[in-house]
């Protein structure tokens, strides 16, 4: 690691004022990085004629495993995705003049030079002959933090910070948008992070900024942990499972977005940014000062967020339960000289105490915890099978419930990298629980996880959730309601717009990270990083699972992936919908609930209630959950209509509605820019109307004028194409004066003609020929 942090040299530290810098349309050739010390280089900047100073990247050559720089002539720009599809401002430090692409860029000066990624160019400089190729992002983000001096001593930052997890510098940076926008605000304090992940070369931040800033279009906020997701050659597994949090409802989900991180104009990888588990601005309900009265005694009751945290150490905040279990506590987070330091830690280990003995007992739970969301907190365990789950990065949050009695919450959520089939695991220890399935997607976890294998109990806390009947009895219920429609969204089995707000489909997650995937790994950092540690992820027979015939299926063939970062991704998501899969098997037998298709309101049958409840909703006299709204998505196309509502009605008359319901595209195998294609629809003029016009509307688009636009005719036969989103349409002569009434559309291609009967309004009844 000291090989890898001498490539980077002293810089200077920029003072100047916080400010957020639009792009300027001018060049300037005097605009030069003035973040961080310049050296004999190539740079070039996240925005093609800014002003900025301090979002520049030095060219670099690739690095090994572990961060030692290779040197040689092959050197890399790695742009992010702020960047110019194809033009990049481009700075020369040498002394001399450096052409790039045919551009002469004169010492000391920028110039706009044209590229084209993954395109290499040979350039001449100081002597010596390189070959340069840009590569460009296309994270959500990107997050430059320059100081020179980090110590005062003249240690360059990332150095400085990756020498000891303890040191924390203070520094100038930028935030940059994908839009160009450019966020000035200076970083009150960066230090390292992490437990095991510490150990790793690339190392993880917190960062806290002078005022709240926001990232990649999240809610602006101070404190930020930058994830270096070193072991997680996906990049993703935190993140999916911070947003399926988020999606079933637990309380205080992180947000999260995918950034290019840059230091003193060293590009040192791809990142997951996202908020800090913190009082305040994450876990709202939590204040630093509530602990405090008023005359500054301690209040006999107060919130508070501890961790289940096995590496507490001197220079944590935490104690140990009678149990043995470590609890470091997050907020009030308190320092020695702190009024009420002692008194906060006792207090918090005497709930923790009850906590740890009440999770045993299914009479002292309801008084000592909510049960759904320990249930919730279970469950992402166990769907990750969490190597950590119980021992470390285990948060509760102990605050009054609705009716002001103080419980335990489990949530937030947090560290996810080795789950969903990404570690092996200690083996003496797995020996030790009974577990020989660890790294599949089948097997109970949680309730092993450090357990003897002929033990009867276990100090675990999400062990112990996971065997207490109150929260299983919770579990199955949360399990098939909550979390079985957001992860059938995730994958594409259906599209759920509840769940949307939460979580995307799987390949979504892809898409905005797959070039800045391949930026990290042609960087030099390893597709398997923590070797011995890491499963192999080359295949893997797939499950499902069908909710309504409770029929669990395993692919008799093998999927085969490939070894390169879509391949892992995919894996990532393949194990995890499988996962799903085998656990919905499991607990379907203890499902109480409704299992019948289109039993909207869950009453146990399909009949005129649930087009009478879909109705309601659609006129905004209620709102769908997340499975209310798959369930009303009948011909899934990831909306809930009128179309939904006259296959309702034609499935309760008998009729075959499987021809109006959607394959939804699998987006791995397909385009998936395709536009979905529109629907020929036909109108027989039988009442001799004359120049027919279609108008249409649906979804809150009314994209055409009365009385619409006009229709083909050949062979007698008038046709028009209607778009996807389309709901009601209406046939009309060219004035509008006669028309037909409004006809729900079902999205399928239907002949329609006009009949003479009419309604008391004068508009004609229709007939679908």
């Amino acid at each position: 690691m000291k090989r890898f942090i001498g490539i980077l040299l002293s810089f200077v530290l920029m003072l100047g004022c916080i400010s957020i810098l639009p792009a300027s349309a001018a060049e300037d050739s005097s605009v030069a990085p003035s973040g961080f010390e310049v050296k004999s280089a190539l740079y070039a900047h996240a925005v093609t004629g800014s002003s900025d100073g301090e979002a520049w990247q030095e060219w670099q050559s690739v690095h090994d495993e572990i961060g030692n720089p290779l040197g040689g002539t092959a050197k890399y720009f790695f742009l992010p995705c702020s960047a110019d599809e194809n033009e990049a401002d481009v700075y020369n430090g040498y002394s001399s003049s450096v052409t790039v692409n045919g551009t002469s860029v004169p010492a000391g000066e920028t110039r706009t030079v044209s590229y084209e990624a993954g395109r290499s160019y040979s350039v001449y400089a100081d002597g010596r002959s390189y070959s340069l190729t840009f590569m460009r992002s296309n994270a959500e983000a990107a997050v430059y933090i320059n100081n020179p001096d980090a110590d005062g001593n003249g240690s360059e930052l990332l150095g400085y910070l990756s020498a000891d997890k303890g040191n924390s510098a203070s520094a100038t940076g930028a935030i940059v948008s994908p839009d160009g926008e450019i966020d000035n605000t200076a970083i009150k304090k960066i230090k390292g992070r992490g437990n095991t992940s510490w150990d790793k070369p690339k190392k993880g931040f917190n960062v806290t900024y002078d005022k709240k800033v926001s990232v990649g279009g999240m809610g602006k906020n101070k404190k930020y942990s930058l994830i270096a997701n070193y072991q997680d050659d996906s990049i993703s597994r935190n993140r999916i499972l911070y947003d399926l949090s988020d999606a079933v409802g637990m309380p205080y989900a992180s947000d999260s977005r995918y950034i290019d991180f840059y230091v003193n104009g060293y590009y040192v990888g791809a990142y997951l940014m996202a908020e800090k588990v913190e009082e305040g601005s994450l876990v709202t309900d939590v204040s630093g000062k509530e602990y405090l009265a008023d005359d500054g005694s301690v209040n006999p009751e107060f919130s508070f967020i501890a961790e289940v945290d096995a590496s507490a150490g001197d220079d944590d905040y935490y104690f140990t339960c009678d149990n043995g279990v470590k609890i470091t506590v997050k907020a009030p987070e308190l320092e020695p000289e702190d009024p009420g330091y002692n008194e906060v830690r006792e207090y918090i280990r005497g709930r923790c105490n009850a906590l740890m003995s009440a999770v045993k007992s299914t009479s002292q739970l309801p008084n000592i915890v909510d049960a759904d969301s320990c249930a919730k907190l279970w469950l992402i365990n166990e769907l990750g099978k969490n190597w950590d789950s119980g021992v470390s990065s285990t948060f509760f949050t102990y605050k009054p419930d609705e009716n002001g009695n103080y419980k335990f919450y489990g949530s937030p959520v947090w560290d996810y990298d080795n789950s969903l089939g990404n570690a092996v695991g200690v083996g003496s220890d797995l020996n030790s629980f009974g577990v020989t399935d660890y790294t599949e997607y089948t097997g109970w976890w949680c309730r092993f996880k450090d357990r003897g294998r002929y033990a009867s109990s276990s100090e675990n806390i999400i062990n112990n959730l996971s065997r207490n009947s109150e929260i299983q009895a919770a579990a199955a219920r949360i399990w098939f309601e909550e979390f079985v429609p957001a992860i059938n969204h995730f994958s594409g089995k259906t599209g759920n717009r509840v769940t949307a707000r939460d979580l995307l489909f799987s390949y979504d997650y892809y898409t905005r990270c797959a070039d800045s995937a391949a930026m990290n790994y042609r960087s030099g950092w390893p597709t398997n990083g923590a070797y011995g540690w890491v499963a192999e992820h080359t295949s893997l027979k797939k499950a499902s699972f069908d909710f309504y015939t409770g029929t669990y299926s395993v692919q008799s063939s093998t999927t085969r992936y490939a070894q390169d970062f879509e391949g892992f991704f995919r894996y990532a998501k393949d194990w995890m919908i499988s996962r799903a899969a085998w656990l919905s098997n499991q607990m379907y037998s203890s499902y109480t609930g409704s299992k019948v298709k289109y039993d909207v309101d869950r009453s146990g049958g399909f009949g005129v209630a649930d087009v009478t409840l879909t109705q309601r909703i659609l006129a905004e006299y209620g709102e769908f959950g997340q499975l209310t709204f798959e369930l009303a998505d009948i011909n899934l196309d990831g909306r809930v209509n009128i179309r939904d509502v006259t296959m309702m009605q034609r499935a309760l008359s008998d009729y075959d509605i499987s021809s109006g319901i959607s394959k939804r595209p699998d987006p791995w195998n397909e385009n998936p820019d395709e536009p979905e294609g529109d629907v020929v629809v036909r109108f027989t003029d039988a009442l001799s109307w004359g120049n027919i016009h279609i108008y249409y509307y649906g979804s809150g688009n009314y994209p055409l004028t009365w009385p619409g636009e006009a229709m083909a005719f050949s062979n007698g036969v008038y046709t028009a194409r209607v778009p996807d989103y389309v709901e009601y349409i209406i046939f009309a002569d060219g004035t509008g004066s006669v028309q037909t009434e409004k006809i729900p559309f079902d999205g399928q291609s239907h002949s329609y003609r006009a009949l003479s009967q009419t309604y008391a309004n004068g508009r004609h009844y229709y007939q679908i020929t």
